[in-house]
């Protein structure tokens, strides 16, 4: 049976290859000289050595001229992560690196026929070396360090408890990232809810304040504010202008919460365990200073620190080595002085971030295609906001949307365009996009009466759709993970969307773009 499930998985999964490898490339006839121009001299004006500028090939000039289908590897490995767990729970669950593995190997050989085996492994090495890998070691430093953190104790998950737990969780995530608070409170959250049957809705909203929303009033909160950081924006706008619309999402949130966990707890059949009397406690507590150790390692990839060396035309800077050298020693230490013991009340193992670095590793390449057409697009029509949307690359018809006949960016539109894409492309690399889409001057960004409510609708619409879907943020999949190891059947991922995001999310959104007009007025 699993061989035949193979076969059939590869006779269906090659057809992709086939298809963009005869993709070829769209007819940019109607696609101006001067736009193409501009986006080659912006490219060629970054920091790059001078081989880069000479020899390297360049995805963003030949984004203009792409074939959609190139979309199909990402559409491919989202969609594997959506419908195999459902269909075929006992092949996913053994097999899903090497589906994973798989869109990964379709994209890169198909990108190989059309364009080069050296353009194709330049952009692996670029993808990887500046945001893969990065990403990856944030995330395994945070997992190991909360992982050593055990809070002990009589903790029975009431609504009232739990109700505290996601508030303080909530507040902790702009401190020290949604990832640091998520991986610190979900276990604690879970074990005090293990006597429970009703308990998907409590992971389902710790998803949503915990490791999304709660990271809106600080850089470090979230990865897409710390991208608008690395660009110029203040340390602390998004705090005096994010806080208003985050209190009035975190307590609409939170009374929705307390109301539905109300009723679910009222239908338990189940009885709480009896209290051993033990007072709370905090085990691990030396792992707490990690914490900020891991945050001045993100702050210190902001540096400019100059080049360490430089890998087939990709620059590796003193100040992102410097970061991954950190986190990865952060990481050793965490996990040598955190006694066994802790780990084990834990139920501590590598597979949550095992899972997450296997799936985000095809992720992360087979998403270079439709963000350089997302990207291209948006040089496109701030250097010409008349130009069609045809001409402005296979993605144009999303960016043109955003603007009015004048080239004026429409906040509202912003808020929802960028909003769905981060539901399936991650939000980090969306909010950049759309941030240089914006006109990508921070100076011009954060002034009242220029365009500090695009930035606004564009910071609300990346961070707060993040918990959306399982894949947005990348602390949901971890959560995920964690809280299926410990019995909670989470829902599929078109599932978790249909069921909670849309009845819940999605409202509070509408909401927020109801009252976008009023929030205006108090914001600035």
């Amino acid at each position: 049976m699993k061989n035949k499930l193979i076969m059939l998985l590869a006779v269906i999964f090659l057809l992709p290859n086939l298809a963009l490898a005869s993709a070829g490339e769209r007819d940019t006839s109607r696609c101006t000289k001067e736009c193409i121009e501009k986006a080659q001299g912006r490219e060629a004006a970054k920091k790059k050595p001078e081989p880069y500028a000479a020899d390297a090939p360049m995805l963003y000039e030949k984004a203009m001229n792409m074939s959609i289908l190139w979309v199909i590897p990402f559409a491919g490995i989202l969609l594997s992560i959506a419908f195999l767990p459902l269909f075929v729970p006992t092949f996913w669950h053994s097999h899903y690196g090497k589906v994973s593995l798989f869109w990964g190997v379709v994209f890169f050989a198909a990108f190989s026929m059309n364009y080069g085996l050296g353009i194709s492994f330049f952009y692996l090495v670029e993808t990887y070396a500046h945001e893969y890998i990065p990403f990856i070691c944030l995330l395994l430093a945070l997992f190991t360090i909360s992982s050593g953190i055990r809070l002990k104790g009589d903790l029975v998950g009431t609504p009232v408890v739990n109700l505290i737990l996601l508030s303080i969780g909530t507040c902790l995530a702009s401190i020290m990232g949604t990832t640091g608070a998520a991986m610190l409170l979900i276990r604690p959250v879970l074990r005090s809810n293990s006597w429970r049957k009703n308990k998907v809705h409590i992971v389902v909203f710790f998803i949503f304040l915990v490791a999304n929303i709660g990271g809106s009033l600080t850089p470090l909160g979230d990865p897409p504010l710390f991208l608008g950081y690395l660009r110029g924006i203040d340390f602390t706008w998004t705090l005096f202008h994010m806080g208003p619309v985050t209190a009035f999402a975190v307590v609409f949130l939170l009374v929705f919460f307390f109301i539905m966990d109300t009723y679910y707890y009222k239908k338990e059949t189940n009885k709480p365990p009896k209290g051993s009397g033990e007072k709370l406690s905090i085990e691990g507590k030396r792992n707490f200073l990690f914490f900020p150790l891991v945050m001045a390692s993100v702050l210190f990839s902001s540096l400019d620190l100059g080049i360490a060396f430089v890998l087939y035309y990709v620059n590796i800077e003193w100040a992102s080595l410097g970061q991954i050298l950190s986190l990865l020693a952060i990481t050793f230490v965490s996990f040598k002085i955190t006694p066994k013991e802790v780990l084990a009340a834990n139920d501590f193992n590598w597979e949550p971030i095992i899972e997450v670095s296997k799936l985000f590793a095809s992720i992360f390449i087979t998403m270079v295609p439709v963000l350089a057409m997302l990207k291209v697009g948006a040089e496109a029509v701030s250097f010409d906001p008349t130009i069609s949307a045809d001409a402005a690359g296979p993605l144009g018809m999303v960016i043109k949307s955003i603007f009015d006949s004048n080239g004026n960016p429409i906040d509202l539109r912003f808020f929802w365009v960028t909003s769905s894409l981060s539901v399936f492309l991650d939000n980090a690399p969306t909010y950049l996009v759309f941030f240089q889409a914006a006109g990508g001057d921070a100076i011009e960004l954060m002034c009242p009466g220029h365009r500090a409510s695009t930035l606004l609708a564009l910071s609300i619409g990346t961070v707060f759709i993040g918990g959306c879907s399982y894949i947005a943020n990348a602390p949901n999949f971890m959560v995920k993970n964690i809280a299926e190891q410990s019995g909670v059947e989470m829902p599929s991922f078109f599932g978790y969307i249909f069921k909670y995001s849309m009845t819940i999310l999605i409202p509070l959104l509408l909401l927020i773009t109801f009252f976008y007009p009023f929030i205006l007025k108090i914001t600035f």
